[in-house]
């Protein structure tokens, strides 16, 4: 699980203006904080899956946390009532936010293992203004030019963090690039099955598509699978745990708050990747990798606002 159940949430409370940040209405603060939580909670999965990467090969890993996050989706779906199995999952849109769950899963945990965690996670937060792309480019949205060059501005902020003129460049950095475009095409997708099937069905569908390319990865890999040490277990066990309760709590935060108020505390995201990152992996980010990811997530915030503004006109 990588990240985000916009598109799998039902239609959400109407969008507000800035001025509600200073207003204390508790749906939205237990949605900021719910935000929050969620954040948190995908930095520490991050963090787990990247230890884990000195455990277990990755082929064998995204299997493991496929199937087991599969089977908590599976289960929260059967105790709901729901059905699994529906025709609609044959449908095209399914099918590409499904793929596009597989692509992104599949790079993002490669970039874990082999990249820097604050390289990976700043590079992430781009995926917002991959899908305002997607939106324009293939769902046929109308973008300003505000808006494009907010997203250009975003995305050279992305070609600072992976910096590829330095003497340093990690070329592993660019697993990440893939997953941005991943899970951009998932969430585009999704907003065109918003609401045919339940949040869980959807959740568990889309990480199980993860354990076969787990299984290619595997069996293309250097070394077979290996048997899970007790750490290795516990720290399975903690990822897949804390991954679920990322995805509750985002789905909580979107549900009970306003969505222009709660969307912006994503970015929180990127504050507790990169104190992992530095207390747990030693990582210092230089200047440029901090000024990229400040300067994508600026551009994703605007473009926020922009596209609030455009929904909030008149006619």
């Amino acid at each position: 699980m990588t990240g985000n159940a916009d598109g799998a949430r039902p239609a959400a409370a109407p969008l507000t203006g800035a001025g509600d940040f200073l207003q204390p209405n508790p749906a939205n603060l237990r949605g900021i904080g719910l935000m929050i939580l969620a954040m948190a909670a995908f930095a520490v999965t991050d963090a787990i899956v990247k230890a884990l990467g000195s455990m277990l090969p990755p082929g064998q890993m995204l299997m493991m946390i496929g199937a087991g996050s599969a089977s908590v989706f599976a289960a929260w779906a059967r105790l709901r009532g729901e059905r699994l199995f529906d025709r609609l999952l044959l449908g095209r849109w399914l099918i590409a936010r499904n793929t596009g769950e597989l692509v992104g899963s599949t790079g993002f945990l490669l970039a874990l293992v082999l990249a820097p965690l604050s390289t990976v996670s700043a590079i992430l937060q781009a995926t917002p203004l991959v899908v305002a792309l997607g939106a324009a480019l293939v769902l046929g949205e109308r973008v300003g030019p505000y808006r494009w060059a907010a997203i250009f501005v975003g995305l050279f902020g992305v070609l600072l963090v992976i910096a590829p003129w330095d003497a340093e460049f990690a070329p592993s950095s660019l697993f990440a690039l893939l997953a941005v475009a991943g899970l951009a095409t998932r969430d585009l997708a999704t907003r065109r099955v918003r609401g045919t099937l339940p949040v869980a069905v959807l959740a568990a569908w889309g990480v199980v598509m993860v354990v076969p390319s787990g299984a290619v990865l595997l069996a293309l890999g250097p070394t077979g699978p290996v048997a899970p040490s007790p750490a290795a277990w516990g720290l399975l066990a903690a990822g897949i745990s804390t991954g679920c309760l990322a995805y509750w709590a985002i789905i909580g935060a979107m549900q009970a708050g306003d969505v222009g108020v709660v969307t912006p505390f994503r970015y929180t995201r990127i504050v507790f990747a990169l104190i992992l990152a530095m207390i747990f992996f030693g990582e210092r980010p230089d200047a440029t990798v901090f000024l990229g990811a400040a300067i994508i997530v600026a551009s994703g915030l605007f473009t926020l606002w922009r596209e609030q503004r455009r929904r909030r006109a008149p006619g």
